[in-house]
């Protein structure tokens, strides 16, 4: 005898003054293609090509079901299109679940990290319990760096991630 399954999530829609934090969708899959597969990603592993990013999609989507949390869509609200991914990540074997970030070609510079990733924070803290969060950022990526100091985050340590050598940065408690 078999049985169906229901598989749900809720995955909270965050809006800020000029972004909307959303769900990850399948018509979005072209646009994390594009940026798996450039340069923006030295940082986070490196390229991908089109079957990876297609991997690493439908795990994010996954991750909202393991875990109750993730990393949403950053969606720019002028334009409607996808600008960026962000939110919480933990995966087997971290230590602790992280805030990330990344931007896509064409939106950065705008404040939309940080505008998008305190929003994060903020709704991380007080839905799912992730307070004081750490990120994990290479030593020579200065912009996530700043912003992430930017934030109120601080060095707390260093450590090793995938192999490479990385800074821990902790986050402030919002709920403190």
């Amino acid at each position: 005898m078999t049985a169906d399954v229901t598989i749900k999530v809720i995955v909270p829609v965050v809006e800020t003054d000029r972004l909307i934090l959303r769900e990850p969708r399948e018509s979005d899959f072209e646009t994390v293609a594009a940026f798996a597969a450039s340069d923006r990603t030295a940082f986070i592993g490196g390229k991908q090509n089109r079957y990876e990013a297609w991997r690493g999609h439908l795990a994010g989507i996954g991750h909202w079901i393991a875990r109750g949390y993730g990393f949403w869509m950053v969606e720019d609200k002028a334009s409607g299109k996808p600008a960026g991914r962000l939110g919480f990540i933990y995966h087997a074997g971290w230590s602790e679940p992280e805030l990330g970030w990344h931007i896509y070609d064409g939106f950065e510079g705008r404040g939309y990290a940080f505008e998008g990733a305190m929003a994060a924070r903020q709704t991380g803290a007080r839905r799912f319990g992730l307070d004081g969060v750490i990120s994990h950022i290479d030593h020579a990526n200065l912009r996530s760096r700043k912003l992430a100091e930017r934030m109120g985050a601080t060095i707390e340590r260093e450590a090793v991630l995938l192999e490479t050598p990385v800074l821990i940065y902790r986050h402030p408690k919002v709920l403190a």
